[in-house]
This record gives C-alpha cells, structure tokens and sequence, in this order.
C-alpha cells in the first residue's frame, strides 16, 4: 500500500489533553480535538485517502529529512536538507492550565540556512472522515466547519482554496519564518494570525514548561537520556483534567500488517496503574501519582460487586461505557482492517487487574501519602469480593478471545492483590479480616505451585492444564511472588528464553500453540523485553540482562519513541506511543541501575 509512511516515521506532540502525530514528511496525519478519545481531525495514518492530514514540506523533493526534540521538551523539529538551503518546521501544542482553553496545534516554519520553498496542504476530515464540512476563507486563514467541530486555521501567508481544502506556496529566505496556528474555535469565529513574537514567546512558554517538569526527576542513572525521554512520553499521554493516563493516543494501529489485531488503546486500564505509579514514583513525580492515585480510587465505587468492583478499563473521564464500533469506510493503516473505535474487552473479566490496583496503591501509601480511612473501607470491600471470586477463569492479561482459562497470571495478581492488602493493613494497623485474607492467601501461593508448574515442562505454564509458555509469568519474581533464585524460577526463565526470546525480543506467548481467537501473527512485545531484563537482573544473569536493555534500546525509533510490538524486520508495530512500553523501560533501567551498583 502506498501512501503510507512507517509508525516508526513519527514523532509526537501534545497539550495533555490531545496529542498529534508528525511524520518526518512533514504531515499531521493523526489528531483527535478536542481529547485524546475525540473522534479524529486528521486521520490519514488509517486511511491515506479518506483520513485527512495536515502537511507543510518543501516543493522540491529531492531532499533528505531529521526529526528531533528540543532537548528535554515534546517540542517537535523537523528539519528538511535541500541543495539550495535548510528548511525546518518546528511543531508543538501549548500547554494551558485551564481546561476551557480551546485546544491550539502551532507550526512554525523557518529557513534556517539558503532559500527555500514550502508548500502547505491542510485537508481537515472530521468525525474519523464520516462528517462533511464548509469552509471560509480569509485575509487571514480559513476556518473549517463540521457539525460537532471548527478548527480555524490562521496564517499570515494567503491561502488557497481547494474544495474543502486549503493549500499554499511560499518562499522563505534565509532566517526567515512563517507561524501557521490551527485552533479549536466557536462557530462563526475568524482566524487571527499571530505575530513571530508571540509565536515566539509560545514556543519558548512551552520549551519551559517541559524542561520545567523534568527537572524534577530524581533518575541520575547509565541511561538518563531514555529515561527522560520515556517520561515525557508518560506526561504527553497524561489527560491533566483528570489525571488518567491513556494506553496510547491512537487506535487500530496493527499489531500484524494486514491482520485483524488492531484495537483503540486511547482509554485508561487499571492495570496500568500499577505499572505507571511505580515508574513515576521512582522518577520523583508524586504530584502524577497523586493524581492518578484519585482518578483510580473514584472509580471503587462505579460497580456493583455482583459483576466485579471494576473494570478492566475506563474513558479517560472515568466512564465505564465504551462500545466498540468498527468504521469500515476506512481501509485501516496499509490496509489492516477493521478499524475500531471502542473497545469490547472493557466487559471482560480480568481478574489480576485487582492485583495491579492494589500494589498500587501500596506502593503510594509507602512512597507517597498514606490511603484514606474512606479509601481503605472501599478497598476491603474489593479484597473481600476477591476472596470470594479469585479462582473463577477469565480472559488473562492479553485480553484474548479465544475464551476463558484459569490463567497462571490472574492467579498470581490475585495473590499480590491480597499480600499486599495484608501488608497494608499490619504496616497502618488498619481494621481486615486478616484471618480469612491469609487462609486465601496461601490456598492461591499452593494452587500456582501444584496446578500452575508444569513438571513435564519443567516452568510455569500459561493456564491450569497447558503446557504453553506465557512471558507474562516474567513478573513473578518481580512481584516477590517466588525468590528471583528459586529452582523452579531458574528453570521457568530458561525455557522462556529458549521458547520465547529472539535476539533479546520476547513474544508474549505462542499463538499457534496456544490460540487466542484471532487470525495473524503478532511481533515480540516490548514491555516483555522489559520485564526479561529485570528478570534476569535480579536472577544474577547481570551481563545478559545489561545487553538485552542495550539491543532493546537500539528498537526505539529516532526519537526514542516505541510502539507496542516489534515486528520480524525489527518495524514497530501496533498503536504508538505506547505507555506501558515506556513505563516497563523505565522500571527496568532504575532496577539493572540498582543490581550493577
């Protein structure tokens, strides 16, 4: 399919309510107004015909690209080499601390060195391409009107009318700028273009407000530059109102080129919490946890307890409905269809979400502030109805549709989920019935040592009754469940290793072996790479485990940005920028930090 760039071909910016992805040809070809779960302004990334993009390039084709942040920023640079001169376009979303204030995406265009012609091309397609606009033209821009949405687009260059579309020629000469401002409007409203000095002076308000941020983190360790850059990442993908975190800030993304594994991701999953928490607490970020902490424990009381106390996952605004719609007027990126919006897998029932919820909130209440009494009453009504629901199956962490199993690792979360309520409840001497919480405790500790280890396998299995290796179990250790040492670990890793890792990659399990009721392949998933290393770390594989972070490393693409999957020509794959994948590299990198000493 043509007229696709690579996932890997895109940087990305935002305002922590919305985010747009910048291809290194110059294009918007994804952003959703006015939140990151919106329906979509520009989305040519899953259709190139019928999406909608945004591009400024230069005329000449015969020029060569590189893409960059502004050190320590989400402040996008991209810079075009022609023989007559160098050109870049420098993209970013200001940051506002009022959640009213309309969402504005800024890009500014400078000849750096020699002249050099632009062509600008801005094809707005809202509602994901199903909503028809109008357009208006003027002195100073166009502004675009659909139904449920306006974007004006200022500019002190003329713009021409094209249909529904606008596009532009323009010369610059050497130092030189042009400032093109799209913005979020009322119905009615007229663009009004900026100055270069206000242009100026929100570039450089935004260039503070990120290093402003990550100076406060407390990471001094070997790979700071990673780091730092995955905990951008973690902010870009942060809904400020609220506080949630979206899984990524697109959908249906493949995880198989052509294949049928393409899910929306912009929603917020519990188990993330975990995950998410640990790494920003580690970095020094307590303001995020806090308030990421607030968004999860609101959502304790949205359920009955005959269904489950939670989801698996909620809007970003904490709703728990999100009905998965296929739009099949879109061909889907490189022609992987469907492409959905939505997302069924929030009815499943994932039993280790409560696991990760909890550890959770441990880990707050012993890092940052202790949990409410209200908070603590709500969360033993969840431990209870775990006691009561832990050996039920369910659809595992990997969210499959091939039916339920007793999951290995939904056993486990459940015996983390109750651990670390005890060890709560004996550390604050709060009111639990740890008598009971004990007695499940250890009945879940013997059920994984008798029916999760696979004796002829010689490691722990996926399910109860398979012989299938599942790199989800990686986590065993790391949650304290068995000793990073233990014989049968030792044994589980091996065979992991040999089964599952290709050149340091790691798949999550093996889909022909074990299905998971869907058609395709699917590349090696990256938060397992992560979790391989610290596993091998803390089983004393030091040197290994050094090598496997360092070639993982060399997977992000030039920004060092990853997507969810890599694929078998070391592509990435699946909905991009991933959190969880950035999350997982920063846990791995402070723990190899701590084992190399």
């Amino acid at each position: 399919m043509s007229g696709y760039l690579p996932i890997a071909e895109h940087g990305v910016i935002g305002d922590l309510h919305s985010v747009a992805l910048v291809g290194t040809d110059g294009t918007i070809d994804w952003f959703c107004c006015p939140r990151f779960d919106s329906p979509s302004v520009f989305a040519s990334i899953l259709d190139a015909e019928k999406g909608g993009f945004f591009r400024i390039a230069p005329v000449n084709d015969g020029h060569t690209v590189r893409q960059l942040y502004f050190p320590d920023t989400n402040v996008l640079i991209t810079r075009f080499l022609t023989p007559d001169g160098v050109g870049e376009v420098h993209d970013f979303m200001p940051i506002h601390r009022d959640p009213k204030h309309l969402r504005r995406l800024v890009r500014q265009v400078v000849a750096v060195r020699g002249e050099m012609r632009f062509e600008l091309d801005c094809r707005p397609r809202f509602d994901y391409g199903r909503e028809g606009h109008e357009i208006d033209v003027h002195e100073g821009g166009a502004v675009f009107h659909s139904r449920g949405l306006s974007m004006a687009l200022a500019s002190h260059i003329p713009l021409e009318r094209r249909g529904d579309d606008v596009t532009a020629q323009f010369t610059l000469a050497n130092g030189a700028a042009a400032t093109f401002v799209l913005e979020q409007c009322e119905p009615g409203a007229r663009p009004h273009p900026i100055t270069e000095a206000a242009a100026a002076d929100a570039f450089n308000r935004t260039v503070r407000f990120w290093r402003g941020w990550l100076s406060h983190s407390v990471y001094r360790g070997r790979w700071r530059e990673m780091v730092n850059r995955s905990a951008l990442t973690l902010k870009l993908l942060t809904y400020r109102p609220t506080g949630a975190i979206v899984a990524a800030p697109t959908t249906s993304l493949p995880e198989h080129v052509g294949g049928e594994r393409n899910w929306d991701y912009r929603y917020t999953w519990v188990r993330d919490a975990a995950f998410s928490l640990y790494a920003l607490l580690r970095l020094g970020f307590t303001e995020e946890a806090e308030a990421f902490i607030t968004w999860l424990t609101d959502r304790f009381g949205d359920h009955s307890m005959a269904d489950g106390p939670l989801q698996i996952m909620y809007g970003i605004d904490g709703r728990a409905e999100l009905p998965e719609q296929v739009l099949g007027h879109l061909e889907g990126y490189m022609g992987s269809a469907p492409v959905r919006i939505g997302n069924g897998a929030a009815a499943q029932l994932q039993l280790d979400i409560y696991g990760e919820l909890i550890d959770s909130i441990y880990l707050y209440n012993k890092y940052g502030e202790p949990i409410s009494y209200e908070s603590w009453t709500e969360l033993r009504k969840i431990v209870e109805w775990l006691c009561a629901n832990w050996d039920r199956r369910d659809e595992g962490i990997w969210e499959t549709r091939g039916g339920q199993q007793d999951f290995t690792y939904s056993r486990l979360m459940s015996w983390v989920a109750i651990e670390r309520a005890v060890r709560m409840a004996r550390y604050r001497g709060l009111p639990a019935d740890m008598v009971k919480w004990l007695d499940v405790r250890d009945q879940i500790t013997e059920q994984i040592m008798t029916r999760g280890w696979n004796p002829q396998r010689g490691a722990f299995v996926q399910h109860y009754g398979s012989d299938v290796l599942d790199a989800s179990l990686l986590l065993m250790p790391l949650t304290k469940f068995i000793a990073p040492k233990d014989p049968r670990w030792l044994r589980t890793l091996d065979a992991i290793g040999r089964e599952l890792v290709a050149d340091s990659l790691v798949y999550r399990y093996n889909a022909k072996a074990s299905p998971d009721g869907l058609e395709g392949e699917e590349g090696t998933f990256s938060i397992c790479t992560f979790w391989y290393v610290e596993a091998l770390a803390r089983a004393g594989s030091l040197d290994e485990a050094r090598l496997t972070f360092e070639k993982m490393l060399t997977y992000a693409n030039h920004l060092g940005l990853y997507s969810e999957e890599i694929g078998p020509s070391g592509e990435l794959l699946g909905n991009f920028p991933q959190a969880f994948t950035h999350l997982s590299l920063i846990s791995a990198a402070v723990n190899l930090d701590r084992q190399l000493g």
